[in-house]
């Protein structure tokens, strides 16, 4: 069993029973209940078990260890979904070795599907090698995204983004979970995803699963590097090139990040 499995394990038992005095707002619009601190110390404890000499960046307990080679951990990503019942939630394990991802899972506990990468080894789930679509635009694609809630000085601009997307593609989607966002970019449900202001730990795992998956993975600029601010395109080449475009119309990353 992964980290990442045993993780899940901790969020089946406390889904739907969580109650209201186990859930506190660290931030505006920005969640943690018993399940993702639960969660966080199952996964850590296993990780430094099993590799003594990787540190660890987790979105509870924040950095510890070594910083060249470290874990990256999201123990629950979709807590707002999680605490209203929603079952659309997932763990994110990465590890990451001079700033390169060389793993990534990101575990669905609700549907029992584990989406694994290796750097150069290609992205899978079940058993099944994943791909991206091969769509060659924006014309007829299906997208997902998430809102800015927790940065609200973005929300003017990322509307002017949706809008403009909104218009080229023929549906998109708000799930609630990045990670699985990514996973299921990379697995070819969605053609493409685009979100800003992202913690590494929402995004580390994902993005290696889109890229091993064919796909392409930038900030707005267009560089391969996300983790600095988290602005993230993720797609098959030809729509991540048409959908950076219509980003790029109306930002970049000197334009929320000045």
């Amino acid at each position: 069993m992964t980290a990442a499995q045993r993780g899940g394990e901790v969020l089946r038992r406390y889904f739907r029973t969580i109650q209201p005095g186990q859930v506190t707002e660290k931030a505006q619009n920005d969640f943690v209940s018993a399940a993702d601190r639960e969660s966080e110390e199952v996964i850590a404890s296993y990780l430094r078990t099993q590799t003594p000499e990787f540190g660890l960046l987790a979105e509870e307990a924040g950095a510890s260890g070594a910083s060249g080679a470290r874990w990256v951990v999201d123990p629950l990503d979709g807590t707002a979904n999680f605490v209203r019942s929603f079952p659309h939630f997932a763990v994110s394990v990465a590890a990451v070795v001079d700033g390169e991802v060389e793993v990534g899972v990101v575990y669905d506990p609700m549907r029992d599907e584990l989406y694994s990468a290796a750097r150069g080894g290609g992205a899978w789930c079940s058993g099944r090698r994943l791909r991206v679509t091969g769509r060659e635009g924006l014309s007829g694609g299906f997208l997902t995204t998430g809102f800015p809630f927790r940065v609200h000085r973005l929300l003017d601009v990322y509307l002017r983004v949706f809008h403009d997307v909104f218009l080229r593609v023929a549906a998109i989607r708000r799930p609630g979970s990045a990670a699985l966002d990514l996973a299921h970019t990379a697995a070819g449900i969605f053609d493409g995803f685009f979100e800003f202001c992202l913690s590494p730990w929402d995004i580390a795992a994902g993005a290696l699963l889109v890229r091993e998956a064919g796909g392409v993975v930038s900030n707005l600029d267009g560089s391969a590097e996300i983790f600095t601010h988290g602005n993230v395109v993720a797609a098959g080449p030809a729509v991540h090139r048409e959908l950076l475009a219509v980003i790029q119309r109306h930002c970049r990353e000197k334009d929320l990040h000045p």
